[in-house]
């Protein structure tokens, strides 16, 4: 999965990557992921791990990870190729959610492109962008398929009816999120990888140097970041994050914030598999079935699946160990169609033809 960070020139948007990418893991064990230079791959923070691995005594602990794209900086009228127009539009289509960074912070040497801070102005500018975008997009495609519903091809007309609506709205300035469409007309849909219809995250980023540094997390929908001192305490051991963290009262970092919380807006959940060579978190759609969840193992287990052995993390540490929470009668057998939930220490059993 993947989180696409923009924004517009000068808000803080490659910083706040850059933060990110310091936290980067070494991607050996992730295969296929060639990462490039725009690309960080970084855990997803999960304190049930380290209890985890206390009663596994695994020789290696891999956690669950998130890819943030640091993605080409927006400007007016990048829907028309101004800027980097074009890469920016390109990039963000492949991305399954969007940060969108806002500038909230004051700083006479680093010029706003225009003119002052104003982060509702800057949200519609990014907001009519992606709107123009896709208005392009939809008007393409009615085009393209306008024989087709002409000769009554029903596929065509459904595909039609839905592409009028959003090109009303997108007119109007909405996003096509607004339109809540239903899961056939998504599916109708899908291949446009309409902008406005992804999941947004806004951060807001702050100084506490200029002062704007004191609003509450999570206020009018947004999630304040000084984006500088995270980048700061990304370079400083685990141990002295937490001191300073202490100091300040809160349990986690602007940046452990912002990664939970794209996690979350994708819908993701975390299982647990262990032996004594690995402990490992793997990420899963809400929803995912026993059957695919041990296909993200290893596709043999997918296969050649038999059953799944199921614990709950927390029944797990307090019992010491698998065997003893079997004793304890906290390891439940489960088919194909269980659906894993977060949290979940799962034992596949498969019979895999070699």
């Amino acid at each position: 999965m993947k989180v696409g960070i923009i924004g517009l020139p000068n808000v803080g948007k490659s910083t706040l990557f850059k933060a990110l990418t310091k936290k980067q893991v070494d991607v050996s064990n992730y295969p296929f992921c060639t990462i490039d230079p725009n690309i960080g791959v970084v855990p997803v923070p999960d304190e049930r791990l380290e209890k985890l691995a206390q009663v596994s005594k695994s020789e290696k602990v891999t956690p669950s990870v998130i890819e943030f794209v640091d993605i080409a900086g927006l400007v007016k009228n990048a829907h028309k190729g101004e800027g980097l127009g074009n890469q920016f539009l390109s990039q963000i289509r492949e991305v399954d959610a969007v940060v969108e960074v806002l500038r909230g912070f004051k700083d006479e040497n680093i010029i706003h492109v225009e003119g002052g801070i104003d982060p509702e102005r800057d949200k519609s500018i990014i907001h009519l962008e992606l709107i123009m975008a896709d208005l392009q997009t939809v008007e393409k495609r009615l085009e393209k398929i306008s024989k087709e519903v002409k000769s009554g091809s029903k596929e065509a007309i459904k595909i039609s009816e839905v592409l009028e609506k959003l090109k009303k709205l997108l007119e109007d300035g909405k996003m096509a999120k607004e339109l809540n469409l239903n899961d056939e007309e998504k599916s109708l849909i899908k291949d446009l990888n309409l902008l406005t219809l992804k999941p947004l995250i806004y951060v807001m980023n702050v100084s506490q140097e200029s002062g704007t540094g004191n609003q509450k997390p999570g206020g009018n929908g947004y999630l304040y970041i000084d984006a500088k001192l995270e980048s700061e305490l990304a370079e400083l051991p685990d141990g002295e994050v937490k001191e300073y963290l202490d100091g300040l009262g809160v349990q986690e970092t602007g940046l452990d914030k912002l990664i939970m919380v794209s996690y979350d807006t994708l819908n993701l959940i975390t299982f647990f598999t262990y032996n004594e060579k690995e402990l490992r978190a793997w990420t899963i759609k809400k929803g995912t079935s026993a059957l695919k969840a041990a296909g993200k193992v290893h596709t043999d287990f997918e296969k050649g699946f038999v059953k799944a052995e199921v614990c709950n993390w927390q029944d797990l540490v307090e019992s010491g160990g698998m065997i003893q929470a079997k004793e304890r009668g906290l390891v439940r057998v489960e088919g194909k169609n269980y659906i894993v939930q977060d949290g979940d220490v799962v034992y596949f059993r498969a019979s895999v033809s070699k």
